[in-house]
């Protein structure tokens, strides 16, 4: 089964999307089920995994009704804002829906570099935790230090690194030591995981497979086949890219890991680590 472990749905209408917005006028328009399921089809993607794209509770709450009305939608990953008194509270309402998985700080959009860190965030994190939510990773390379120790102050809780931490790249640049220290750190705690997604629009439309390659090795490297995951980051994959192009791309990148590595990579560790069930039967 392939799981794409990370893509987007947003009706503008709704109006609590600061993002997309004009200055990204190829997705600044809704992006719905019916947009993705013939792309999932032709690509062979059996199920996804449905990510946030805004910080507020009644987004996550506009997920959890899709997913409950389309079978291939496996999980959701939302957000609450895990820094005020009855965080969780609110967690524990939204997970009365049981495709919710996970949660998503939008940390790459916070000023504060360690506002994770903060004592305000403890207690959301711990409950996280317990419950059996997974933490997902919205950073940039400047947050590889505060992640690393989140993922030592909660051990039990399940961490992914989202679009490899979004490293510069593109125009003959090579992996800084920064990014590659940083990574490497973070591999080799049992609790995170990194998704291969996000790579192109790092770029822009102009990559080329020799821009990706090195980032994308490493990756290997460090996470292994057991804690990578494939994930499209459609529709915003679109800005550089297709569906059908971005994975070609990954089984280009995949194609000297094993087959029964990349079956992991490409949905067997998405469903372990967001605990995802099978195809509701009829």
């Amino acid at each position: 089964m392939i799981i794409d472990a990370h893509q987007h749905f947003w009706k503008l209408k709704r109006g609590d999307y600061p993002w997309p917005n004009e200055t990204v006028a190829d997705i600044f328009r809704d992006f719905e089920p019916a947009d993705l399921a013939p792309l999932l089809a032709a690509a062979g993607v059996d199920r996804t995994v449905l990510v946030q794209a805004t910080d507020t509770v009644a987004e996550t709450e506009f997920l959890l009704q899709i997913a409950s009305e389309v079978d291939w939608v496996a999980g959701v990953v939302g957000w609450v804002d895990l820094a005020v008194p009855d965080a969780p509270k609110v967690i524990d309402r939204l997970q009365q829906n049981s495709t919710l998985k996970g949660l998503r700080p939008m940390l790459q959009n916070i000023e504060e570099t360690g506002w994770i860190l903060s004592d305000t965030v403890a207690p959301a994190l711990s409950h996280m935790a317990d419950l059996g939510l997974c933490f997902d990773a919205l950073i940039q390379p400047r947050h590889l230090e505060p992640i690393s120790q989140i993922a030592r102050l909660h051990p039990s809780l399940p961490i992914v690194i989202d679009h490899i931490a979004k490293p510069k790249m593109g125009g003959a640049r090579t992996p800084d030591t920064e990014w590659m220290q940083g990574m490497r750190r973070l591999a080799e705690l049992p609790n995170v995981h990194c998704k291969l997604s996000g790579l192109v629009t790092e770029i822009g439309p102009a990559w080329t497979m020799s821009d990706l390659a090195p980032f994308a090795a490493h990756v290997l490297q460090f996470f292994g086949p057991d804690k990578t995951l494939f994930g499209s980051d459609w529709p915003v994959v679109n800005l550089a890219s297709t569906y059908t192009d971005w994975r070609g791309t990954v089984d280009t990148l995949l194609s000297k890991v094993s087959a029964v590595d990349r079956a992991k990579i490409m949905g067997g560790n998405a469903q372990a680590f967001y605990g995802l069930k099978g195809p509701r039967k009829d």
